[in-house]
């Protein structure tokens, strides 16, 4: 079976000799000092329950509502991101949202197979109490799906749409990689994705390093987005972490290119899978919209459970 692979970069993936040099303190990274309780200078505002709106349960994982549409991203509930309970890798806030609180959901949206996007726990339960989700996967994920006896699943290779009474999905490059073990690497792709409802279009863009190309292409589409889902976490040490995954400054750069009117954090807070505080992706976002000049409403670290409007 055929591999996957990023078009802008070699090597993408770390093995593990990389991350043993990571534990053994060989790449050095510089923080930017975070000052004492620092906050956000602009929170979200009121939200209004008529509008679309966007809730942050943790991670990669939103709900999102449009026109009576309901959508999750990288649905994950569970207490730790791994096959089996790894103590470095649990859970550092509860979801603000029961799953038995969860409307009835009409699509997920997954962007690729790793365990903290992908979690068994979560999938059987949204199979049993919302039998009804259109699964939207990237290309070679469908067969983990059936396994589990889930047949509404639809895969979507980069830059293919697929369109209902209920929306339009577009999968869109990102560049990561994945792999459930260490046998699997690759042989599943990974996606971001674009939907389409009256009018109005939300952007997830899964678990993604920045390259120059793809998020320029994806503007020139798509621009403007109404709202876009971007990672500003697990991104030191940069030398290790940037081949997939953004800094809050690469982030900025997402927002800035796909044509982004509101732009919210995501990846961060919930799992700690890198070296940064993890209190300091909002400061090091806020200098990065700083250095540009760019309006801080335009682009949020709003907290787990806080619903906004878009």
């Amino acid at each position: 079976m055929a591999r996957f692979h990023n078009p802008h970069i070699r090597n993408a993936q770390r093995s593990l000799w990389h991350f043993l040099l990571w534990k053994a303190g060989y790449y050095k990274e510089t923080k930017s000092p975070l000052p004492v309780d620092f906050s956000y200078p602009v929170q979200a505002p009121l939200f209004q329950p008529e509008l679309p709106s966007a809730l942050w349960v943790g991670h990669a994982t939103f709900l999102i509502e449009i026109g009576g549409v309901h959508l999750l991203t990288d649905p994950v509930w569970s207490d730790h991101c791994s096959p089996v309970p790894i103590r470095a890798l649990r859970r550092r806030h509860e979801p603000p949202l029961p799953l038995s609180d969860l409307p009835p959901i009409d699509y997920v949206l997954l962007s690729h197979n790793h365990y903290d996007h992908l979690d068994l726990r979560t999938v059987q339960h949204l199979r049993v109490f919302h039998p009804e989700i259109e699964w939207i996967v990237p290309a070679g994920v469908k067969r983990w799906f059936l396994r589990q006896g889930i047949e509404r699943v639809t895969e979507l290779a980069w830059w293919q749409t697929h369109s209902s009474s209920k929306g339009t999905v577009t999968a869109l490059p990102a560049q990561h990689f994945s792999g459930r073990s260490l046998w699997d690497k690759n042989r599943t792709h990974w996606n971001g994705y674009l939907f389409e409802k009256n009018g109005k279009k939300f952007y997830f863009t899964g678990d993604t390093g920045y390259n120059s190309c793809d998020f320029r292409a994806i503007g020139a589409q798509f621009a403007p987005i109404d709202l876009s889902l971007i990672p500003i976490g697990t991104y030191l040490p940069k030398e290790f972490m940037a081949p997939v995954h953004c800094s809050p400054d690469e982030a900025v750069k997402i927002h800035q290119e796909v044509g982004s009117r509101l732009s919210l954090g995501m990846h961060w807070k919930t799992f700690c899978l890198s070296e940064e505080p993890m209190s300091q992706p909002p400061y090091d976002l806020f200098l990065a919209m700083q250095e540009k000049n760019l309006p801080l409403e335009s682009f949020l670290p709003i907290e787990p459970g806080v619903q906004i409007n878009w």
